[in-house]
C-alpha cells in the first residue's frame, strides 16, 4: 500500500513499477491465452477467429495410441528421475550444509553446473557417452540425464532449508539413543521435507518438459510428450498440439499451486517455531 504521506515523485514510481509488472505478465501470459482457446477449435488449423468450439482434439489426444504412448513414457521416465535426483540431491545437500571441507565450493559448483550449462551441451555430451556403449535409445540413460539435470534444483531447495535447521536437535537425538538413519528419519526430515518436496517438484518439471536431451537420447519407441509435440510442430501442426499443451499447462499451474502450498507452510511452521 502506498502511504498517504508519500511524495508526487513516490506515487509516479509507485504506480509505474506495477504498471510495468502488469504489462510483463500480460506479455509472459499472452502466449497461454492464445493457445488454450485453440485447442477448443473444431477447425483442423491453428486459425483465428475460431468457427465453433469442439472437444474433438482432446478427444483425439486421449484417444490416439501415439499421443498416450508418449504420455506414458513422460510418466516413466519423470517419476524415475525424480526419485533419483531427489535421493541424490538431498543426501548432497545435507553432506554440504553440515560440515566443511577443503573443495566444498568446487563440489557446489559442479553439482548446480547441469543448470547453467545449455542443455544442447548437455544432450551431445549424453549422447558422445552413451552411443558407444550402446544405450543411447534407452529408458535408463534417458532417466539418468534427466536426474542429473533435476539435481540442481533440489540441491539448492534443499540447502536453503538446511540453513535454518538447528543442528542442536541431531544432537539431542543422538543423545537420548537415536542412530544416524533414526535421527534423519524422524528429526532431520519432517523439518526438511518442503525444502525436499518443492526440489522434487521442479526436478518433475525439468524432466517432464525437458525435449533437447530427448532429442538426442530417445529412440522411437521412449518418446516422450514433448518430444512428440515437437516432432508434431516439425511435421503436420494439428489443434491436437493445442490440446497437448493445455493439458501441461494445467500440469505445470497445479505444480505451481503445490509449490506455493508448501511455501506457506514452511512459513507456517517458522513462524509456530518463533512463537
Amino acid at each position: 500500500m502506498l502511504p498517504n504521506y508519500a511524495s508526487p515523485i513516490e506515487r509516479i514510481w509507485f504506480w509505474t513499477f506495477r504498471t510495468m509488472c502488469v504489462l510483463i505478465l500480460i506479455f509472459l501470459v499472452s502466449p497461454l491465452l492464445v493457445i488454450i482457446p485453440l485447442s477448443f477449435s473444431s477447425d483442423t488449423f491453428l486459425l483465428y477467429p475460431i468457427p465453433s468450439f469442439s472437444l474433438r482434439w482432446y478427444q483425439e489426444f486421449f484417444g490416439n495410441g501415439v499421443w498416450l504412448n508418449s504420455l506414458q513414457n513422460s510418466f516413466i521416465v519423470a517419476p524415475a528421475a525424480t526419485l533419483l535426483a531427489t535421493s541424490l540431491g538431498t543426501l548432497a545437500a545435507v553432506g554440504l550444509t553440515s560440515t566443511d571441507f577443503p573443495g566444498k565450493s568446487l563440489l557446489m559448483t559442479i553439482l548446480i553446473s547441469p543448470m547453467v550449462v545449455p542443455v544442447v551441451i548437455v544432450g551431445v555430451g549424453a549422447y558422445l557417452f552413451f552411443a558407444p556403449i550402446g544405450m543411447s535409445n534407452s529408458y535408463l540413460a534417458l532417466i539418468l540425464v534427466h536426474a542429473a539435470l533435476g539435481v540442481p534444483f533440489v540441491v539448492i531447495t534443499v540447502s536453503a532449508t538446511l540453513r535454518g535447521f538447528n543442528s542442536n536437535l541431531i544432537r539431542a537425538s543422538a543423545s537420548l539413543g537415536g542412530n544416524a538413519i533414526t535421527t534423519y528419519r524422524r528429526v532431520v526430515f519432517p523439518l526438511i521435507a518442503p525444502g525436499v518436496i518443492s526440489g522434487a517438484l521442479f526436478a518433475f518439471a525439468t524432466s517432464f518438459d525437458e525435449v533437447v536431451v530427448t532429442l538426442f537420447l530417445a529412440g522411437p519407441e521412449q518418446t516422450t510428450l514433448p518430444r512428440q509435440m515437437f516432432g508434431g510442430i516439425k511435421e503436420n501442426i494439428s489443434p491436437a498440439i493445442a490440446a497437448a499443451a493445455t493439458v501441461l499447462i494445467l500440469f505445470s499451474i497445479a505444480l505451481l499451486l503445490t509449490l506455493e502450498w508448501l511455501r506457506g507452510r514452511a512459513e507456517r511452521m517458522r513462524t509456530a517455531k518463533v512463537e
